[in-house]
């Protein structure tokens, strides 16, 4: 199975989700079709530093 890679504007919204909308973690990543822990990284990497988070993320591939 091939790794799904995601934007950097995709990690971003989803945490937008999170920490601006109220959503959590796990419905936001049901809502996204991400796993849950997935998504919480994001957004500890996210929190930590947001201008310099996600540097380099390639496009999502296709499901």
């Amino acid at each position: 199975m091939k790794r799904r890679k995601f934007s950097r504007e995709f990690k971003i919204e989803a945490v937008k989700l999170v920490r601006e909308r109220g959503v959590s973690v796990a419905q936001a990543g049901r809502d996204r079709d991400v796993h849950e822990n997935v998504l919480r990284k994001c957004v500890k990497k996210f929190g930590s530093d947001p201008v310099q988070a996600f540097p380099g993320c390639a496009v999502r591939s296709p499901s």
